[in-house]
């Protein structure tokens, strides 16, 4: 069932290197469309209401990125291609910070580094969770490997029923086709820099989702 945020579009908006916030809606619905789908089908292909595709659509309401993601499972399309547009860009060696593509929900703070790269063959993503974030009430689940560090504050990582609480300097690693999920349980903004392989959680199309 989608997990709603309410409060998440100013956030949002602050996370981008850009005036105004991403239309979540409008390019959800661009989609949409461009697939021929009604929003009752797409809504039956993710598995949920109709009501939650046009709430979205309206941007009345913002998913969190498992559910975000479910719904993009659905079409498909990449979390990556969502925020950054289909067009692939050149390989280029070196990004700044206002380069990276934000992929987050406006709770929390995903900053993919080469998302547009053609022959991209991982991810590679500078996280932020302030406070009370996690990434959605839903397991995520996709084919790769991930690992990352924790390089500020503390996280709380649960992969297939085993629970860590990491801090600074910790690290971690597992099997992506495990359900997981990451939740900010301290009092202070948690940083990490992860990676994955294949980058299956950011392209749709080769990723199998167990939601």
């Amino acid at each position: 069932m989608l997990k709603i945020i309410h409060e998440c579009g100013d956030n949002r908006a602050k996370d981008r290197p850009m005036d105004e916030a991403f239309d979540v809606g409008a390019r959800l619905k661009q989609l949409r469309l461009s697939r021929g789908l009604s929003q009752r089908e797409l809504a039956k292909r993710a598995g949920v209401t109709n009501s939650t595709i046009s709430l979205v659509e309206q941007n009345n309401v913002s998913p969190s990125v498992s559910s975000l993601k479910k719904i993009l499972d659905a079409l498909p399309v990449s979390i990556s291609a969502f925020f950054a547009g289909d067009e692939p860009s050149q390989p280029q060696s070196f990004y700044r910070q206002g380069e990276l593509t934000e992929i987050g929900d406006g709770q929390l703070s995903w900053q993919l580094v080469a998302a547009r790269r053609p022959d991209r063959r991982m991810s590679i993503i500078y996280e932020r969770y302030p406070p009370g974030a996690d990434s959605g009430e839903e397991m995520l689940e996709h084919d790769g490997e991930e690992g990352g560090v924790v390089v500020a504050g503390q996280i709380e990582i649960t992969v297939n029923g085993e629970v860590g609480v990491l801090s600074a300097g910790d690290a971690y690693y597992f099997d992506s086709r495990l359900p997981h999920r990451f939740r900010n349980t301290g009092d202070e903004e948690c940083v990490i820099v992860s990676a994955s392989t294949p980058p299956t959680f950011s392209d749709a199309g080769q990723e199998q989702h167990h939601a």
